[in-house]
């Protein structure tokens, strides 16, 4: 349609039969794309109450939901799927004999009666490799029907017993299976939550129903995919930020169609159509990155309740660690919980041990200690996990001579030193710059890398263990397509002995071999202003851990502090996270805090910090007109200085969530009116779950 001098896509979302608007003000419609509805009404509805909940331009929410190449303008139609058969000419062709590649697929040809493009992967060949077959007429290219009435699933038996818990929870789950019940599926690490999932997916199959499973993180996909496809013989399909767009909407449309059985994917994956939905599976219900930071903020696993709701079906959410919302709604009776409450097989517990690291000795930041534990679990031809959260060769970078410090100048942080790449990396801003070879104040070259990251902590580890391997997991060494998969494969193999991670690998894998965990600096998660931090350190500490002695051998989780005696570490190990859980909960209920209230924080920002004051003052003041509203604020941003702009928040606080967007819906309209509005970018981040 036209937009200005350009023409730009656009959705219609509704029909009107009447307009005060003069007829030749208005502009026709320069083309339409799709003749077909993009969706159904129940999820065209569910798309526009998302956009009302999050207080989200609905255009900008329907570029969020859609494949990008639909919002690109390109017709939702589904691309030919090709296989490609022999000729008679190709079934005696004789290729000669250095034409390996030919001979090879030729091979393959007649093996399979014909090849398909995942064949064709999994042989690492492109359609491209098929080209000088084609040219000399031994195959040909043919386009296969698609027909969502031959979509056949087929139920492979299972490996493993159910325990009379798994078994108590799929009688739960079972009887509830055509209506809207949320589930809670609280199960200690390696408490066998995936074969329950994995159960009620297969009597939803049975039925005929597709089924949806949001998993946290790309690395999880693949390995949850490999489970599946040793389960289910289904078309499974895989939504992910690493696809191709093209992928992206081919999948999109044959699940609208019913084309796929299964759909695993990350957050993104919830706005997906089936046509005929019958379960969700949250994987990590607990996970943060569930709720999308950027733009149009919205948490799937909340919209995935709605979601359920609307289309009356189950939902189930998993987690070793639920978050204090789940841990709500069970109190509250709005969810029913399913409880595994001890490891599955023969697996058991880790032991845990705190080391006091006060006044000893640290060679790059391992203790004596330390070494010692992973020198006796090595030895026994086991595996080792040394964690540390954060990447990067050291967090900084300072001069010896006169103590300047790399920092960025785009954001209030100091710039991260990538010894790989020889470069200083914000991480907040993705600012890049080479190492200076000398300090930019004093033009000395002792420029000293302060502090540890895994790149950092990789080097030590192969130092003091040499004739060990030692692989590094983190955002910088999974870059690459399927790195992730690759690294996971290694480590199941046993070709890695010690392992250095940081939370990539903190939930969701199972290494049977690995029995150490060792943490090596967890007191900067101790102490922050963030209320939330508490259960973030007990959920992330309890998930590394869950990665020790999964197999038969019992694990140990080691952690390394300057802080041993800290209330949070003596708790997690003297009780269990339900009960440390329990106590925080409370403590948010003295506070009046979520989830016994409800949040909103506005972030505001500019090239001054005076602009997005003023603008949030006087949207402080038209918000304190409400007394069922707290309103506290303006102040800077923790990080008050990124990418260059300087911010600023008001957080709104009400003891319900009705209230809150009652309040909203009333007052945003005189807010945008402000005068001061026009002067700063500003967002609206409704249940907030990081205060940065």
């Amino acid at each position: 349609m036209p937009f200005g001098r350009q023409k730009l896509v656009a959705y219609v979302i509704e029909f009107i039969e009447h307009t005060d608007l003069e007829i030749q003000k208005i502009k026709s419609i320069t083309k339409v794309i799709d003749q077909e509805p993009l969706m159904e009404l129940n999820h065209f509805n569910f798309i526009k109450w998302s956009a009302q909940y999050y207080q989200h331009p609905i255009g900008e929410v329907f570029n969020a939901c859609l494949p990008s190449l639909i919002t690109k303008g390109e017709a939702a139609e589904l691309a030919p799927e090709l296989y490609w058969k022999l000729t008679d000419e190709g079934k005696i062709a004789e290729p000669k004999s250095n034409a390996v590649k030919q001979i090879t697929l030729l091979s393959l040809a007649k093996q399979h009666q014909a090849i398909t493009a995942p064949l064709l992967k999994e042989h690492q060949y492109t359609p491209g490799d098929l080209k000088p077959l084609m040219n000399k007429g031994w195959i040909e290219a043919c386009q296969k029907q698609l027909n969502t009435d031959s979509i056949s699933v087929n139920l492979l038996p299972s490996p493993f017993e159910v325990n009379k818990e798994q078994h108590q929870a799929l009688a739960q789950i079972f009887s509830k299976k055509e209506q809207f019940q949320p589930f809670l599926l609280d199960g200690v690490t390696s408490s066998g939550k995936t074969e329950v999932y994995l159960r009620a997916i297969a009597q939803q199959l049975e039925a005929g129903k597709q089924v949806l499973l949001l998993v946290p993180e790309i690395g999880l996909t693949p390995q949850t995919v490999q489970r599946f496809q040793q389960r289910f013989i289904a078309n499974i399909a895989m939504l992910h930020s690493g696809m191709t767009d093209k992928q992206r909407l081919n999948e999109w449309l044959k699940a609208k169609q019913g084309l796929t059985s299964i759909v695993i994917g990350t957050r993104s994956a919830l706005f997906t159509p089936f046509k005929n939905l019958g379960l969700i599976v949250i994987d990590e219900e607990h996970d943060l990155s569930f709720k999308q930071q950027e733009g149009f903020r919205y948490s799937a696993r909340d919209l995935a309740l709605v979601r359920a709701q609307n289309l009356n079906i189950p939902i189930i959410m998993g987690s070793a660690t639920p978050s204090m919302e789940s841990q709500f709604n069970v109190e509250t009776g709005r969810f029913e919980r399913l409880t595994l409450s001890r490891r599955a097989g023969n697996a058991k517990p880790p032991h845990s041990k705190i080391f006091d690291v006060r006044q000893r000795s640290l060679q790059e930041g391992i203790s004596k200690p330390l070494k010692e534990h992973i020198e006796s679990h090595i030895a026994k031809g086991q595996q080792c996990l040394v964690f540390l959260n954060r990447r990067g060769y050291a967090p900084s970078i300072l001069c010896h001579d006169c103590g300047w410090l790399a920092e960025c100048n785009r954001c209030d942080r100091n710039m991260t030193y990538h010894q790989q790449l020889k470069r200083l990396h914000c991480h907040h801003c993705d600012r890049q710059v080479f190492l200076p070879k000398q300090c930019p104040s004093c033009q000395s070259e002792q420029l000293l890398p302060i502090g540890l990251g895994t790149e950092r902590l990789q080097e030590v580890l192969s130092k003091l263990f040499p004739s060990k391997t030692v692989i590094r997991v983190d955002r910088d060494s999974t870059r690459r397509k399927d790195s992730m998969q690759n690294i996971v494969e290694q480590i199941k193999a046993g070709e890695a002995d010690i392992i250095v991670g940081t939370q990539m690998l903190a939930k969701g894998h199972h290494f049977p071999n690995l029995t150490l965990v060792a943490v090596i600096d967890i007191d900067g998660c101790l102490f922050s202003a963030d209320y939330r931090a508490t259960e973030r350190t007990a959920q992330l500490l309890t998930q590394v851990a869950g990665r020790a002695g999964r197999g038969e051998t019992k694990g140990e989780i080691v952690i390394q502090s300057h802080h041993p005696d800290h209330p949070l570490l003596v708790n997690l190990f003297t009780q269990n996270y339900q009960q440390l859980s329990q106590q925080m909960l409370e403590e948010r209920k003295a506070a009046n805090l979520p989830p016994y209230s409800a949040q909103v924080l506005v972030r505001a920002d500019a090239n001054v910090i005076s602009k997005p004051m003023a603008f949030l003052q006087d949207m402080a003041n038209i918000l304190n007109q409400y007394s069922q509203l707290s309103v506290f604020g303006p102040y800077p941003a923790p990080m008050m200085k990124r990418a260059g702009k300087m911010r600023a928040q008001l957080l709104l606080q009400a003891d319900d969530k009705k209230s809150i967007q009652q309040i909203l819906n009333a007052a945003l309209p005189l807010v945008e009116k402000q005068k001061s509005a026009n002067s700063v970018r500003w967002s609206i981040d409704v249940d907030p779950q990081e205060v940065f």
